[in-house]
């Protein structure tokens, strides 16, 4: 095993792009009270994690902190790395990928954002500051609402299977139903077909053709119609995606059945209050979600049991 590099950590060098903000409620937190100069921080850590973790520690908060935009605003590595460089940093300590709830009453929705810290923190650290975070979260009108029940299992499935998983379709079977499906006129596309449509451009391993989109529609329809909005949708498919996708379809539409999320119920008071989900950890290798106590260094029990691929 090289011995470790105890230099400091390396500064990323200027970016002709500056690293874009992310949405409201989305990108980076930075957990409180740490120190103002973290290059001593990073010093055992290997020269690429190194690199990625100075450059996201001068990010400012509500950065964009997706594997695409960080490898885009720094000059030094790709996607690929960049997303590796960060599972180095889940485990390593770092940083926690979370799911919040976000809103009130009839406008929540789930928005994914990244706590970062510049010192490492072990595993039992991380579970203590989550549940404090999420319990700070709750507002007082809360209590008493009826709350989704994401991710109540002790460990974290690597992504949320429907009752009947949706049976095989041979090739012939897809061509088909790819040519039976209506396709959206130009200029007039519902919001889960321009979700489907902008894919190729996210990531372009999962580019598809209008024949395609038409057909996976009303499945993209079904996430909207559970409260999540487009990028959430992006987010949770194109997330922890394999080097080479052979199918763009067949893997689309795997994903939009087996990580379709739960159905929020409306708020209504009852009589008994009932405990407000609003916090789950997300595997910062496939992004499975789940209750803080169910990870060990970021990463859900199948990704720790097959480790980085």
């Amino acid at each position: 095993m090289a011995a470790p590099n105890l230099s400091p950590a390396l500064r990323a060098p200027a970016s002709s792009r500056a690293h874009p903000k992310a949405k409201p409620g989305y990108g980076k937190r930075s957990v409180p009270k740490q120190r103002h100069d973290g290059e001593g921080d990073f010093m055992l850590l290997p020269e690429r994690e190194r690199h990625i973790a100075g450059y996201v520690d001068a990010l400012p908060e509500g950065a964009a902190m997706d594997i695409k935009s960080l490898a885009r605003s720094q000059p030094l590595y790709g996607q690929m790395a960049v997303g590796s460089a960060l599972r180095a940093l889940g485990v390593a300590g770092h940083l926690r990928h979370v799911r919040c709830l976000s809103g009130e009453g009839d406008q929540v929705r789930w928005v994914t954002r990244t706590f970062w810290s510049r010192t490492a923190h072990d595993n039992e650290w991380w579970t203590a500051f989550l549940a404090a975070e999420e319990h700070d979260s709750v507002p007082q009108e809360a209590t008493g609402t009826v709350a989704p029940a994401l991710g109540e299992a002790p460990e974290p499935e690597p992504a949320l299977v429907p009752a009947r998983p949706p049976a095989l379709v041979v090739p012939q079977q897809r061509t088909a139903e790819r040519a039976s499906a209506p396709v959206h006129p130009v200029g007039d596309p519902s919001p889960a077909f321009a979700a489907l449509a902008r894919l190729g451009r996210t990531d372009s391993r999962l580019a598809l053709s209008a024949a395609d989109c038409a057909a996976l529609e009303q499945a993209a329809a079904e996430w909207f119609a559970r409260g999540v909005d487009a990028d959430y949708l992006t987010h949770a498919l194109t997330a922890g995606l394999p080097a080479s996708v052979d199918s763009p379809f067949g893997f689309v539409r795997r994903r939009l059945h087996d990580k379709l999320p739960p159905r929020l119920p409306a708020t209504t008071p009852t009589t008994q209050a009932t405990p407000v989900r609003r916090l789950m950890v997300e595997c910062t290798e496939c992004g499975a979600p789940g209750r803080p106590e169910a990870f060990r260094d970021g990463l859900c029990r199948p990704c720790r049991e097959t480790g980085p691929a």
